[in-house]
């Protein structure tokens, strides 16, 4: 029995919805979303007309994609936003938290830039410390010499101003560094921990054999002896290093004697030469918690096995130690935010840096047009969870619609330029909104018979063709080549078909950087994943300034990346 026609413009509509979302549909994504609504029908006849469907989907240029949308795009954008209602989480609890007597804190590492993932956890952080009228502290974690940088703190202080973030309180680990010591002292005498003199590779053959060195007999005086001389100068960097006397067969690897304090020679940003010795996170994070008064910690479940850890330091010194509450990362799809990932890239030249349009990165983000409140708005929505998920980076620009929407100037812009001249047209005055409801006044031009309009319009133009210029005056095609159209003033019916112009005598050449998905599937990189788009916008444009956005009626959403070069880029539909 073949399959109602209502139930294959259901399969239709669904496989291009897919293709807008993933660049190509899959049948297993449609056949699920059309059962979902299908009740009742044959199982095989919709997997078999799904296939079919997808495959002519599938060979569908970009622009006829696009075009086969329209009719379903308003029905999804509406959709989206229910959705996003109904699984809103506005409440963050913590158990056993009390109101007055709540902390939280971020710990940023300034050895590189912000991304999303790091706004997760310090959207998370705030919202609770204020749901619970409690204190949100910035705590930078600079115990690192070799990595850590002023140009990175200043980069995150600006991120965070950016994004709205009020701190009670911002402290360095570089300045607890003499504490950190006493507590070294103390955890040594207490036999919690040893002098190991083992080289780098030797340590790490041993933790991962779960096989003990020699220097785990030595007595608690001996080790604090050799504590006191890697302070007093008499080692060099990678003779010794100061160990958790774990126990070298825990399942929990991390409690395999980990390393707590070393020798680094490589003079800090802050303080210069004036330690040589330096505690790890391990060590130096949670007595800096405790001892500020932080009393929950919202961090990445990749840190969980390191929770152990963190109690035993704290429990052997008599501190007090704080709830730690697991997050799931936040994954873009088709992204990446790895430090190291990031820079072999830019190294390599395929990134221009780490504001790179494509990237997750807050200036990068920011660069685009991404508005802080849609960022806080979408990391808010997604609540507090463990459960790992990869989210489309399209929920966070629909965020950023609803906020940029209001105020952005309509333009026009046609890309790939063709040269259409009407007959029958007089010089006039064009006058034209710069918003729909005519807030913001209208933009005016002096026009006459030539125009441009982009070669994606002209390509779906035919003789006879009969055709609105928006805002201004219907028109019939004459004739046309690849390189430019004829065309008359039309009198009588005005054409439901509209396209955009600009003046042939009042326009900018400018280009708009289109970014994409940075890796694929396979998290490798997207050579296509920046593409350029040349064009020309109307001479209003010459009117805005650098980080400015307009909507190219049709095109998008575009951010004023450079006004000297007229570049912009492209933020979303």
């Amino acid at each position: 029995m073949a399959l109602d026609k209502k139930i294959i413009a259901l399969i239709r509509k669904h496989a291009i919805k897919n293709a807008i979302d993933y660049g190509k549909a899959r049948p297993e994504n449609v056949i699920g979303k059309v059962l979902a609504e299908a009740k009742g029908q044959s199982v095989d006849e919709i997997k078999n007309e799904a296939k079919k469907v997808v495959d002519s989907v599938n060979k569908m240029s970009k622009r006829e994609l696009t075009e086969a949308y329209k009719p379903f795009e308003k029905e999804f954008e509406k959709r989206a936003e229910e959705i996003a209602k109904k699984t809103e989480k506005p409440n963050f609890t913590i158990e056993g938290a009390i109101k007055g007597k709540v902390a939280t804190r971020i710990s940023p590492g300034p050895n590189g830039y912000m991304h999303i993932g790091h706004v997760k956890q310090a959207l998370i952080s705030e919202q609770i410390a204020r749901m619970y009228e409690g204190k949100f502290f910035r705590y930078f974690d600079d115990t690192n010499p070799e990595a850590c940088k002023q140009e990175y703190v200043d980069a995150m202080m600006k991120d965070h101003e950016w994004l709205g973030l009020k701190f009670d309180k911002t402290y360095y680990a570089s300045d607890f560094v003499d504490r950190i010591y006493e507590y070294a002292k103390q955890f040594i005498e207490k036999g919690r921990a040893y002098a190991c003199m083992c080289d780098r590779e030797t340590m790490q053959k041993n933790r991962f054999e779960g096989k003990e060195c020699v220097h785990r007999k030595q007595s608690a005086r001996e080790n604090l002896r050799t504590f006191n001389d890697m302070l007093g100068g008499k080692f060099k960097e990678g003779d010794v290093a100061i160990r958790l006397l774990g126990n070298m067969k825990a399942q929990n690897t991390v409690m395999r004697d980990p390393v707590l304090l070393r020798i680094v020679e490589a003079p800090h940003y802050r303080v210069g030469t004036k330690y040589r010795v330096w505690p790890t996170y391990d060590f130096n994070t949670p007595i800096v918690d405790s001892i500020n008064g932080v009393t929950d910690i919202i961090r990445s479940k990749e840190y969980e096995l390191r929770d152990e850890l963190s109690r035993t330091i704290l429990e052997a010194l008599g501190l007090r130690v704080p709830r730690m509450h697991l997050e799931a990362r936040l994954n873009i799809k088709g992204n990446i935010t790895q430090k190291r990932d990031i820079r072999k890239l830019i190294e390599e030249g395929r990134l221009e840096g780490w504001d790179d349009p494509r990237l997750m990165t807050i200036m990068a983000l920011r660069r685009r047009g991404i508005m802080p409140d849609a960022i806080r708005n979408f990391i808010l929505k997604l609540g507090m969870t463990k459960t790992d998920s990869t989210v489309p980076f399209s929920m966070l620009l629909a965020e950023n619609k609803k906020i940029i929407n209001p105020f952005a100037w309509h333009l026009f812009f046609v890309s790939d330029p063709v040269k259409l001249t009407v007959k029958g047209t007089k010089p006039s005055k064009v006058s034209m909104r710069l918003l729909p409801s005519g807030e913001f006044g209208n933009r005016e031009y002096d026009v006459g018979d030539n125009f441009y309009i982009s070669n994606d319009d002209s390509a779906s133009l035919k003789k006879r063709d009969e055709i609105r210029l928006k805002d201004f005056i219907d028109i019939r095609i004459l004739s046309k080549t690849r390189s430019s159209v004829q065309a008359e003033v039309m009198n009588g019916e005005p054409s439901d078909k509209i396209i955009q112009w600009v003046p042939g005598n009042d326009h900018v050449e400018c280009s708009v950087l289109v970014p994409g998905e940075l890796v694929d599937k396979d998290d490798k990189f997207n050579p296509d994943s920046l593409e350029t788009k040349e064009g020309y916008a109307e001479g209003y444009v010459k009117k805005i300034h650098d980080q400015e956005i307009v909507q190219f009626e049709r095109f998008g959403y575009c951010i004023l990346d450079s006004k000297k070069d007229m570049r912009f880029i492209f933020i979303s539909k």
